[in-house]
């Protein structure tokens, strides 16, 4: 199944980060919070304005980005967890 985000909205995997303590302790899933970083793997063509055009998206596929921490609908694609979410909810791009 192959998901094409329509207008403003991006399709974004999360980036699972595993947590050590500072004595070496590894924080269960269960305990931790979910990460508010992701990997860009679909990007819609963009918002409509009342002018009639099209405003580019500032985020592109592959890009990693910071999130909102309640972002997005949680959807499965091919049994991975994705969030699909507006543009307006991505904060930043990481560049590395």
């Amino acid at each position: 199944m192959k998901l094409k985000p329509l207008h403003d909205r991006v399709l974004v995997k999360r980036l699972e980060e595993e947590v050590v303590t500072a004595g070496g302790i590894i924080i269960p899933d269960t305990a931790k919070e979910k990460p508010m970083k992701g990997e860009v793997v679909a990007v819609g063509p963009g918002k409509t304005g009342d002018d009639g055009k099209k405003a580019k998206m500032s985020v592109e596929k592959g890009d990693i980005v910071l999130f909102n921490k309640y972002a997005g609908t949680e959807v499965k694609v091919e049994g991975v967890d994705h969030l699909m979410m507006r543009e307006d909810d991505i904060l930043a791009v990481i560049e590395e």
